[in-house]
């Protein structure tokens, strides 16, 4: 049968979580209407564990890999190998849930338009434990899931952890931009080239994926910088569109330091609880920014100065 959906997963380390990741898309009850295409990053450090992880599978997986390292080289060199009209990105970590290919398709079905992209939703896997830190990522941090009102997300939550395309915009735009774009922003720097041609973006949060990967407040510091030096590069690129993790870091800098007390309790207070659950996530919004704070102005005083 003529595959309806190409499944394109970029692949970097994380051989276990590959293996997961294609034991659950095996499971979707939409029948075998897609077909699955793993490209492994060339700077892979263990290509054979890679293999190891997609060998053997039914329905069968596509391995290929990427020309140069990165996720925007990884997912062009999917998306240009697949062979059916839609193209859905999700991550070597993010789980399918069994209705994932079943809720894209029906939604392209709906709105045929060449133009107009699926958003899935991103929420944490059962198997990790959600702290605090990672609480305050689903805040507009990580993904601005909360920030969406309807179904019409805007361009910029075009988040290729979980987004399903039509192959005819992907080649129209040319794909992800490899040079400038190789890992971080290269989805927002697709979606702003793709505003001018009428893309709209809309939320479809029946289809879901479960991150697997827990993260702490060490791990992002690292991340952080990575992130400075791919804002920066956006920010020169298209200098209309606001810094927000420049002016996010800047601010927090600038205040006087924050005892973040009140994080504790927002792993079970939501925010509109009335009175306290403002103040402790208030308090979280001022600690956990300030701590990547640092990292982050560090690196991009390092790729080039502040946008005027």
């Amino acid at each position: 049968m003529t595959a309806l959906i190409s499944v394109v997963i970029p692949s970097f380390a994380n051989h276990e979580g590959l293996s997961t990741v294609l034991d659950r898309i095996a499971g979707q009850d939409s029948g075998p209407v897609y077909e699955v295409i793993v490209v492994v990053d060339r700077d892979d450090p263990d290509p054979e564990a890679a293999e190891k992880a997609i060998a053997g599978r039914s329905p069968s997986v596509r391995q290929l890999q990427g020309p140069r390292p990165g996720a925007s080289a990884n997912r062009n060199a999917g998306w240009r190998a697949a062979s059916a009209s839609l193209v859905l990105f999700i991550d070597n970590d993010t789980l399918p849930t069994p209705s994932l290919v079943r809720e894209h398709l029906e939604w392209h079905r709906r709105y045929p338009d060449q133009m107009l992209a699926v958003l899935g939703h991103v929420r944490w896997a059962r198997s990790v434990r959600v702290t605090p830190f990672m609480r305050w990522l689903d805040q507009g941090i990580q993904f601005d899931y909360p920030g969406i009102r309807g179904i019409d997300a805007g361009w910029g939550r075009f988040y290729s952890a979980n987004i399903s395309v039509k192959r005819a915009m992907l080649e129209r735009l040319g794909g992800f931009d490899e040079q400038r774009f190789p890992y971080g922003y290269e989805d927002l720097d697709l979606a702003y080239r793709a505003r001018d041609l009428g893309l709209r973006v809309f939320y479809n949060r029946e289809a879901v994926v479960e991150h697997l990967r827990a993260y702490d407040l060490e791990f992002f510091r690292r991340r952080v910088r990575r992130i400075a030096a791919a804002e920066h590069e956006f920010v020169r690129a298209h200098p209309d569109v606001p810094p927000f993790f420049f002016n996010l870091f800047t601010d927090a800098a600038s205040r006087r330091p924050a005892s973040g007390r009140g994080r504790h309790l927002t792993r079970w207070l939501p925010r509109s609880t009335p009175l306290l659950g403002e103040r402790a996530w208030s308090s979280a919004d001022l600690y956990f920014a300030q701590a990547l704070a640092p990292e982050f102005l560090s690196a991009w005083e390092s790729a080039g100065s502040g946008p005027k």
